[in-house]
């Protein structure tokens, strides 16, 4: 997927020639970039610690404790307080 972006993409760009980019191509680099990430955790190991964080959130939900929420609900409260 790279090797469609010029190479002035990858030699480090400022944040400024960043903001002139065409929304296209953002998304391209953001797509490369995500993609890469997603290689790169998919091989990681999760800590005890987190893997005992997230089954205590689980059970806190299916207990009832705790619920979940929609993302589009929680975006619309971010900013009112």
């Amino acid at each position: 997927m790279a090797e469609s972006f010029p190479k002035c993409y990858f030699t480090g760009m400022t944040p400024a020639e960043i903001k002139l980019l065409p929304v296209d191509q953002k998304f391209q680099i953001m797509e490369s970039i995500w993609a890469d990430l997603h290689e790169q955790i998919q091989g990681m190991e999760i800590s005890q610690s987190v893997k005992n964080l997230l089954d205590q959130r689980r059970a806190s939900v299916e207990s009832g404790e705790s619920k979940l929420l929609e993302w589009d609900d929680v975006k619309s409260t971010i900013g009112r307080r």
